[in-house]
């Protein structure tokens, strides 16, 4: 046997040993709740969810239901959910994404990097749910500020999510029926996640507490 082919041998090896390393890792990603339509289901499978969506409640005084039915629709709870692509050429030729948004939440770059300026959290991913959900809890709370909607309130904080504050102000969801209808499909999550979260939330709160102190 030639030295070349032993070699050869070795370098195949090696690279098959981190092809499965790779694939082994990527398995091991964090895979959206297996029962999103309850969010008692939801923390119980991803317990350090409730933790960072508590934590994200005191930091903000945003209820947990509206950020994570607003979560909901705009990733399915996927950490890397992307945007549609853009097509040029009559559709025919992808080319980029349509916007910039990103992970969780959707944040698109520049509203990421305000987030990012504002709280000085340097370290956030937006595919770290606790980061993104705690962005979310900071773009609800700046809504409540800026525009004087309630944090409470789903519908009107969904629109402001996806128009911008200054989108709000000048109403031009008024001319998208299909988001005005994406938003209302939002506030009823949001109601269903709330009544949900009555029956568990003293069970989470419980292990929350315990957890703060262990």
């Amino acid at each position: 046997m030639s030295e070349k082919f032993t070699k050869n041998k070795h370098f195949l090896k090696k690279f098959f040993q981190i092809a499965l390393l790779s694939t082994l890792l990527s398995s091991c990603a964090v895979t959206p709740p297996r029962n999103a339509d309850n969010i008692c289901d939801i923390f119980e499978e991803k317990d350090d969810w409730y933790d960072a969506a508590a934590d994200m409640r005191d930091n903000w005084g945003v209820p947990i239901h509206v950020p994570m039915a607003m979560m909901y629709q705009e990733s399915s709870f996927r950490a890397d959910a992307l945007p549609p692509r853009d097509y040029v050429f009559f559709g025919l030729i992808p080319w980029g994404r349509v916007s910039t948004a990103y992970g969780y939440s959707q944040a698109k770059t520049l509203t990421w990097e305000d987030y990012i300026r504002e709280t000085g959290n340097g370290g956030a991913d937006r595919d770290d749910f606790e980061d993104a959900i705690d962005f979310m809890g900071w773009f609800i709370s700046k809504t409540y500020s800026v525009n004087g909607v309630s944090k409470w309130d789903a519908y009107a904080q969904y629109l402001n999510y996806h128009e911008g504050w200054g989108g709000f102000k000048r109403g031009t969801y008024n001319k998208k029926k299909w988001l005005v209808n994406v938003a209302k499909k939002v506030n009823d999550r949001a109601y269903r996640y709330a009544t949900q979260l009555k029956s568990c939330e003293d069970d989470l709160e419980r292990s929350w507490f315990f957890d703060w102190f262990s």
